[in-house]
């Protein structure tokens, strides 16, 4: 999947975008960035009304490509080497969302069929 990036683009645009291929996986804007393997305030987030314009060091306009097999660090990283924006991929746990910090080696296939089999396991 490719992710359209430029400075008019809201947050929940991109969250949308995200979640259609990854059902089980959602992305939450921060402005600051977390250290590898931790997690971030939830102060520190960003409202999805919000511009990219408005949550980002970067300001270049690009397409991010995002594959199933690529690692929640690895998109995470890029969000922030490339559009410098400060993201953290979640994954469903039932009826709670919980930050991946501890499993961000593992693929976002890995981490939604993940979020998926623990959501059945709550009906």
């Amino acid at each position: 999947m490719k992710i359209l990036i430029n400075d008019k683009r809201k947050i929940q645009a991109i969250q949308k975008d995200f979640n259609k291929q990854f059902p089980y996986l959602k992305l939450e804007f921060f402005s600051k960035p977390h250290a590898v393997g931790g997690g971030t305030h939830k102060k520190l987030m960003k409202i999805p009304s919000k511009t990219l314009g408005e949550c980002r060091t970067i300001h270049d306009s690009g397409t991010l490509t995002i594959t199933p097999q690529m690692t929640v660090a690895d998109l995470e990283q890029s969000f922030s080497n490339v559009y410098g924006l400060s993201v953290q991929v979640f994954r469903k746990s039932g009826k709670v969302w919980l930050e991946t910090t501890v499993t961000d080696k593992w693929t976002l296939e890995v981490q939604n069929n993940q979020g998926e089999s623990l959501s059945k396991l709550e009906v």
